[in-house]
């Protein structure tokens, strides 16, 4: 089984891009399932029901998200309704939406999406790591190929979360950050890990955003309105196989295409 989770999808550019460039990986090898990190998608903050339902007709089969999937008021009643959209399951048990779920594609064997968020830098979530554990309690025998969008600001709660689920998942796999790592390889139990799959926003921009809103805040510490930037779309984020007999991963590698606008 092929999966592709593609990073941190901000705008309308983004999510154009990405409908392009999966377009073109479907026609040059098979992909059997798609992932990708939603919560910037909808004029680079928040997600909003128009934004995913655009996702979801150009060929992902899951979204998820992070500490700014609450930006739009009306994802919330979408988020109560939905189990393909996901909110992390760390948040308060309270809260609207799933933070997992379990899909397969027609003939295809089910896969378990998780949702986590870190807690350094991030705020006061439920422990990822505890919550993970009930998680997979619950997707025990439903599905055995997992895949884990670990959304966190720290690389180190990231690299721990994925030598925690070694052996356990198949993919490990941060966001949040916009910047993708180089440190992708297949841990010794078999779980491929990927710190950071970047994201799929301009280019020009500091980390989709246009510059010139980002160096004023930087620059006067005053509070700035920030745009999506404009001009070529990096479209990044990570392909791996998996052996669905098993659940345990054969490859990882990291994808990046450059689309122009």
């Amino acid at each position: 089984m092929k999966l592709v989770f593609f990073g941190d999808i901000v705008g309308k550019p983004g999510r154009r891009a990405v409908g392009i460039v999966l377009g073109a990986l479907r026609a040059a090898e098979r992909v059997d399932f798609v992932v990708a990190n939603a919560e910037n998608s909808a004029g680079g903050i928040g997600v909003d029901p128009g934004s995913a339902r655009e996702l979801f007709a150009s060929g992902i089969d899951v979204l998820t998200s992070g500490n700014h999937v609450w930006a739009k008021r009306q994802i919330v009643e979408y988020l109560a309704d939905s189990d393909v959209l996901l909110r992390p399951a760390n948040f308060a048990p309270s809260v609207p939406g799933w933070g997992y779920t379990v899909k397969a594609r027609p003939g295809g064997e089910p896969v378990a999406v998780i949702n986590l968020i870190g807690r350094v830098f991030m705020g006061a979530h439920d422990c990822p790591f505890r919550t993970v554990d009930s998680v997979l309690d619950s997707v025990r025998g439903r599905a055995r190929v997992i895949l884990v969008d670990m959304h966190a600001e720290a690389t180190s709660e990231k690299v721990a979360m994925g030598w925690y689920l070694d052996g356990r998942v198949s993919v490990v796999v941060g966001s949040h950050t916009h910047v993708q790592t180089a440190d992708e390889r297949i841990l010794p139990g078999g779980t491929a890990y990927l710190t950071d799959a970047g994201m799929c926003g301009p280019t020009n921009s500091v980390i989709g955003v246009s510059r010139e809103g980002v160096l004023r805040r930087f620059l006067t510490q005053m509070p700035t309105r920030f745009e999506v930037a404009d001009g070529p779309v990096a479209v990044q984020g990570v392909v791996v196989e998996v052996d669905d007999t098993t659940g345990k991963a054969k490859s990882i590698r990291r994808l990046q295409e450059i689309v122009e606008e």
